[in-house]
């Protein structure tokens, strides 16, 4: 069997110094400007000291109009001609790097998944508008429009210019977000694609912006950088992208000198990701045997030339040893666990039979659910980033009052600094 804490090295030569990552979390910690800070050096150096192999980082976006969250980093063509901006981003990595980890910069658009009090035009593969399960809900993000073909090839290049930045200050890779109901998944999904050109209709044609990103991406930082991909296995809605269509993406991916694909699944309409789905696939046994993916991805992984990745409910060292152990799977991601107990890696290491906590809460509403469920993540992402230890309980009722509260006051820094702008 595979050991947790071995080495892995990766087509393109970059040796990870174990199997255990921190997968990518919703952090929305920016300082004003869109710019990381002490608090994301803070916390991200907690989760150095705790031992993982490869820190991914939550999502950096490369357009300033399109934010997953008000508090998101953002990094884009000319933002590092600024010394002190370049000097944050320099900080921040090397905190993540400074037990000896990789540092993978997670690169995003959000699509049509942006918050309407941002103030800014959602854009999508084609018009459309999330349906959150109500109204109020989905009034909370704005109707998108379809993107023209300029604007494509533009948004090729700002992923690529943004993992050049990336490259320039410290990161020994970027991870290209095309999972989780991002502008990417919506590109790749026949529910949200309804394009009659060239980036729609056949799978080949929904997938070509990934394949163009990644190419472009690969082209402009060489071959010893790690080039990786956040995919779904599904989005768990009925008519849209499958398992199937995962396994012709990656069989491609290959073909583009990718070094692993993460999988995942879901969107915010169907919270996969968080263990949920509206079609019951991810069921409560699933969810009780954690690692939520990993039967898509021993599907998939017959068709990968690449290392891949699980991430999904994971807390137990004998769930993580389970994905690892199983063909074509090198990596195993770690999230939630990772915000209660930070050190968990390191503790298995140690021979601790412990596991991370995850509180959750079980709502009826699945949308107000999930909505809770991050502002549980996100009280203790907080308590880290000040210093503090994080807490095994909070009450889901104060800790979702608290994020709407930080999220209105990071909507009008936000707007103050994109106002500046112009």
């Amino acid at each position: 069997m595979t050991d947790l804490f071995s080495p892995l090295t990766l087509p393109c030569g970059h040796t990870l110094p174990n199997r255990i990552a921190k997968a990518a979390m919703e952090e929305n910690m920016a300082d004003y400007g869109q710019l990381p800070g002490e608090r994301l050096e803070r916390l991200y150096r907690a989760w150095a000291k705790g031992g993982v192999g490869t820190m991914i980082t939550g999502n950096v976006m490369v357009d300033p109009r399109a934010l997953t969250g008000p508090g998101g980093v953002v990094l884009q063509h000319g933002t590092l001609d600024d010394a002190d901006a370049r000097g944050r981003f320099e900080r921040w990595i090397a905190a993540a790097k400074s037990e000896g980890a990789s540092l993978i910069m997670q690169i995003s658009h959000p699509g049509r998944q942006l918050y309407a009090a941002q103030g800014q035009e959602a854009v999508s593969a084609s018009e459309s508008r999330l349906d959150m399960g109500s109204e109020t809900l989905s009034k909370l993000f704005a109707p998108a429009r379809a993107m023209s073909e300029d604007e494509i090839r533009g948004l090729v290049r700002r992923f690529s210019e943004t993992a050049v930045a990336a490259q320039s200050v410290g990161a020994d890779g970027v991870q290209i977000h095309a999972a989780h109901g991002y502008l990417l998944a919506q590109f790749l999904s026949p529910l949200t694609n309804r394009r009659d050109d060239a980036y729609g209709g056949s799978l080949e044609n929904r997938a070509r912006v990934l394949r163009d990103i990644v190419r472009a991406v690969r082209d402009r930082v060489g071959d010893d950088f790690v080039v990786a991909v956040k995919l779904n296995s599904a989005d768990f809605q009925k008519g849209g992208f499958d398992v199937a269509d995962a396994t012709r993406v990656v069989d491609w991916l290959g073909r583009d000198a990718v070094d692993f694909v993460e999988i995942s699944g879901g969107s915010y309409e169907s919270s996969a990701m968080m263990g949920e789905s509206v079609d019951g696939r991810v069921s409560q046994s699933t969810k009780a045997r954690e690692a939520y993916f990993l039967d898509f991805a021993e599907q998939i992984a017959a068709s990968a030339s690449m290392p891949l990745m699980v991430t999904g409910g994971v807390t137990r060292r004998d769930t993580a040893e389970r994905v690892i152990g199983t063909e074509g799977i090198d990596l195993v991601g770690l999230a939630r666990a990772l915000i209660t107990t930070p050190d968990l890696p390191a503790r298995w290491q140690a021979g601790e039979e412990v596991a991370g906590s995850v509180q959750s809460v079980s709502w009826k509403n699945p949308a107000l659910r999930s909505l809770a469920n991050m502002a549980l993540a996100k009280a203790n992402l907080r308590r880290m980033s000040r210093g503090d230890a994080p807490k095994a309980k909070h009450n889901p009722v104060l800790a979702s009052l608290v994020q709407q509260r930080n999220q209105a006051r990071q909507t009008k820094s936000y707007k103050r600094w994109m106002d500046a702008q112009i």
